[in-house]
């Protein structure tokens, strides 16, 4: 395909400790169809595993790679956020928010762009798993019906003959979501009190409330390895931001139409369900920290402490 864009692109990488990914994935994007087009950019939250001096040292020399290094652990929100002012100081005016531990097909960026140009609307890639490239991890979303909660479509299916066409569909996730400065104009940027899980289901619920569009691109593939920016969802911290960013997303939105008709109570009643099940299951397993992780969650949440939680 041959690119007729006007402006530049800003890929936004937010890095914490991601060393052992961060090369592939810049090799990968600068490899892009439009890669004269693209400026990376890293923004760095404060790691500790040399990963920033490896970013400086490999990619300082790069133009079309910027290294943004900030003075603490800001969270997945404000460093994408960061990096969104940063593009936006360079007049960039598309942006692609894209997980450091993934690698793209040549064609993705491209083919993102058009389908936002197509559409105006917030645009999602086709995403495989990197170490089984037939097999899907997310192929858009959707929010299930009554306590809307968000789905991944296609998880797990092998990828030959499914969700091989263009749609619309209700979260975008964000692993890699294609947006432009308009959209962030008239959305805001991305809510900094998650901290780490649930802003890209709660941006996907602002998108809808105000109109704009989430688009499923087929053509555009996303390679990613899972798990990699935060180590698996099995820590006490994560237990935490799951909690009590869950309650937060469902609380700002409880007055949507997607809760009308008493919905929110019904969130309510299958949120307290779930985590009674999780907390057999941790106290079964020997997890207590997990326990207690989860309800400091909640009681977080009803003292309306949000941010990143520093001592558990």
């Amino acid at each position: 395909m041959v690119s007729t864009m006007e402006k530049e692109i800003a890929v936004i990488l937010v890095n914490y400790n991601g060393k052992r990914y961060n090369d592939k994935c810049i090799g990968s994007l600068l490899c892009s169809t439009i890669a004269d087009r693209l400026t990376v950019i890293v923004v760095d939250n404060a790691s500790t595993d040399g990963s920033l001096e490896a970013l400086e040292e490999n990619w300082a020399q790069e133009g079309r790679v910027q290294i943004v290094p900030l003075d603490r652990n800001y969270g997945f929100s404000r460093a994408n956020n960061e990096g969104i002012r940063f593009a936006m100081r360079q007049g960039i005016s598309y942006y692609l928010l894209l997980n450091n531990d993934t690698e793209i097909a040549p064609d993705a960026i491209e083919r993102m762009y058009r389908c936002h140009l197509q559409t105006g609307g917030i645009v999602v890639p086709r995403i495989l798993y990197a170490d089984d490239r037939e097999k899907l991890w997310c192929a858009g979303g959707s929010f299930t019906p009554v306590v809307r909660k968000a789905v991944q479509r296609g998880l797990n299916e092998r990828a030959e003959g499914c969700y091989d066409r263009d749609e619309d569909c209700g979260f975008a996730n964000g692993c890699a979501l294609f947006l432009s400065g308009k959209i962030v104009e008239k959305t805001g940027f991305l809510d900094e009190r998650f901290f780490l899980y649930y802003e890209d289901t709660e941006y996907s619920m602002r998108a809808a409330r105000l109109g704009i569009r989430i688009r499923y691109c087929a053509g555009a593939k996303v390679y990613h390895k899972v798990n990699g920016s935060t180590l698996g969802n099995e820590r006490p911290e994560n237990a935490y931001y799951i909690t009590r960013n869950w309650l937060l997303c469902n609380f700002l939105h409880r007055r949507d139409v997607c809760f009308r008709g008493g919905r929110y109570p019904l969130f309510l009643l299958y949120f307290v369900c779930n985590r009674i099940a999780w907390a057999l299951i941790w106290g079964i397993s020997g997890r207590g920290n997990m326990v207690q992780a989860m309800c400091r969650g909640v009681r977080d949440h009803r003292r309306g402490q949000y941010g990143q939680i520093t001592d558990l």
